[in-house]
């Protein structure tokens, strides 16, 4: 049998490429790598509630319930996909951006896991502020580290209104992939076309409880909403973001102070909020994805995940590297 006859029959037989995935939290990036054509082999996160959010919307994942620090990786040497969100406050604009000094900083045990795990390509995601000169010094270390290790890598800032989700929502992105990949892939390219407005987006959940002053509110939620802030266990409740944010909202007939049960009724004259579905709609989340956990916790998983789209357009631009790199050894 041929060469190519045999690679043929791999790739009838392989119809996804694996993953595993720390600080997963309520599954933003681990569905967006799936819908790309991953399969999530393992996911590590922390938090119970999180954790249970997983296993309710995909029963058959691997959730993995502990701390990374505890987590050791070497049973999947080999792995297609590093990926992960590690924590944002060490570089938070809306922190102290202490960096390596923030005991929550988990960049070094990604390094660890990725030493461990060998994977062929890494993806790690974080705040726009880990991209600051401030942190230049520490993302060049980080650079270096995985070099020696055998991966070209880049950091890019990426927005999520750029890949049809309604939000502003910029993303420090790190693909690293292995030497022999990294050439062939490629960043997503952007929507040619604007995200839907909010009105559009979020309509039928506003409208669904008969509110007879849905399409006034339509008209006036006529942009894409700002940066959708879970918050931490410390501070906050369930609002939508700081006074910043939530002064933006209103211009587009929200109000962002906390969340409602439902859906505004016939008879309402108020701003109205938004409630954890519409929420999860803004960060990307399909409507049939359910969160567990009161209205607080469950909204901090919605205000701190990845948004799905995002992933799946990384995860099949990884992906096309891939498959590109195993025609290029076929025809050659």
């Amino acid at each position: 049998m041929t060469q190519k006859l045999l690679y043929l029959k791999k790739e009838k037989r392989q119809l996804k490429y694996s993953s595993i995935e720390i600080c997963a939290g309520a599954g933003g990036q681990a569905l967006g790598l799936e819908q790309a054509g991953f399969d999530n082999i393992a996911l590590v996160e922390i938090e119970p509630l999180a954790c249970q959010t997983l296993k309710a919307n995909r029963p058959k994942w691997n959730v993995l319930e502990c701390d990374i620090k505890n987590f050791p990786a070497n049973k999947y040497r080999g792995i297609d996909l590093f990926a992960g969100g590690v924590p944002c406050p060490p570089f938070s604009i809306a922190g102290k951006q202490l960096g390596h000094l923030d005991k929550r900083d988990l960049f070094p045990e990604s390094l660890r896991l990725i030493r461990e795990c060998a994977p062929k390509a890494i993806m790690l995601e974080n705040v726009r502020g880990l991209l600051d000169n401030k942190f230049a010094t520490y993302r060049k270390k980080i650079l270096n580290e995985l070099t020696e290790l055998g991966y070209q890598c880049e950091w890019k800032l990426v927005n999520a209104s750029d890949y049809g989700v309604s939000q502003v929502r910029p993303r420090a992105i790190l693909i690293a992939m292995d030497k022999k990949y990294f050439p062939l892939f490629k960043w997503p390219d952007k929507h040619d076309f604007p995200p839907i407005t909010v009105g559009e987006l979020l309509y039928e959940e506003m409208s669904s409880l008969g509110w007879e002053n849905v399409e006034t509110w339509k008209k006036q939620a006529n942009g894409i909403a700002p940066t959708l802030v879970g918050g931490s266990k410390k501070h906050g409740g369930a609002d939508l973001g700081p006074t910043r944010a939530r002064a933006a909202w209103a211009t587009l007939g929200v109000n962002g102070i906390g969340l409602a049960e439902q859906p505004p009724i016939n008879g309402f004259k108020e701003m109205p909020k938004l409630t954890l579905k519409m929420t999860a709609l803004v960060q990307g989340f399909p409507k049939d994805w359910n969160f567990i956990g009161k209205k607080t916790p469950a909204y901090r998983q919605v205000g701190n995940a990845f948004p799905p789209p995002i992933a799946k357009a990384l995860g099949i631009s990884i992906i096309n590297a891939f498959k590109q790199y195993e025609k290029n050894t076929i025809k050659g």
